[in-house]
């Protein structure tokens, strides 16, 4: 059965987020209107849900496609999820350990490293302002892995492209890329959700900034692209709104109709 609701999904870092890693209260307005709108909010993200599990519970989400399209939850229930498999993992981990290489697994209950105070995990993950990942290093033996972050330039990683094929390497980061199955993206996790909800492709919208978001922007019916976004995204955008820490989220849904003013003028009066 064909829905008649919409539904808006968010990239986190540089989208819902300011670049401060804080979110603006006309942020928060916006996605307040949009649910008492009866709009679905998704969160669409890279990140495992643990690294934003505050964010789900400050601004209630109960939704969210997280480790780049690999874990699927709508209100609440796994409709999707695609590990890795072990004997890749226990490969990758032997390549990494040789090199000196770090890495971080997401899985949906925890995001871990393979090793104690890597310079490489430290800088990325002081720069998404969460603290350094506890360290498991056999955690594909006792927990499904959804995603993997490698921490390496841009010339190391190309051993690993070489080495594991029939996966994908998308990077995030000037020192770290992730690590999926071939085909994974935020796209497929949005596929899922449409599919399960019966909402048609023209009735969806997203929001991001990098480079990881570009499958995502091109699967929704009205892809919006901030102003700090990369580039290459803003070359595929239906829609460029202003940068996350300029009220680009509010904008963005005032310029395609999904918000009005008094949307806004109605909640701040409540």
């Amino acid at each position: 059965m064909v829905s008649s609701k919409k539904i808006v999904f968010f990239d986190l870092d540089g989208t819902l987020m300011s670049r401060d890693k804080t979110i603006l209260e006309s942020t928060k307005q916006s996605l307040q209107a949009l649910q008492d709108k009866g709009i679905y909010t998704v969160i669409c993200t890279g990140r495992a849900p643990l690294m934003f599990k505050w964010l789900v519970e400050e601004l209630s989400f109960d939704s969210y496609i997280s480790m780049n399209g690999q874990h699927v939850v709508f209100e609440g229930k796994e409709i999707f999820s695609n590990p890795m498999k072990v004997e890749t993992l226990q490969h990758l981990a032997n390549v990494a350990k040789k090199n000196g290489h770090g890495l971080t697994y997401s899985t949906f209950e925890s995001f871990v490293t393979n090793v104690a105070d890597h310079p490489l995990v430290t800088d990325s993950t002081s720069r998404l302002k969460i603290p350094y990942p506890p360290v498991d290093a056999d955690v594909f033996l006792h927990s499904d892995v959804n995603q993997v972050q490698i921490y390496s330039n841009v010339e190391e990683t190309e051993e690993y492209i070489n080495l594991f094929k029939g996966y994908s390497f998308v990077r995030w980061d000037e020192s770290s890329v992730d690590m999926l199955p071939e085909g994974a993206s935020k796209a497929i996790g949005i596929q899922k959700m449409l599919e399960y909800l019966g909402i048609p492709v023209e009735n969806s919208y997203a929001f991001g900034d990098g480079l990881n978001d570009m499958q995502m922007i091109q699967a929704v019916g009205t892809g919006i692209v901030m102003d700090n976004g990369v580039e290459e995204l803003k070359e595929v955008a239906d829609l460029i709104t202003d940068s996350c820490d300029d009220d680009g989220i509010l904008k963005g849904l005032l310029k395609v109709g999904l918000l009005q003013e008094s949307d806004i003028s109605l909640l701040q009066e409540k």
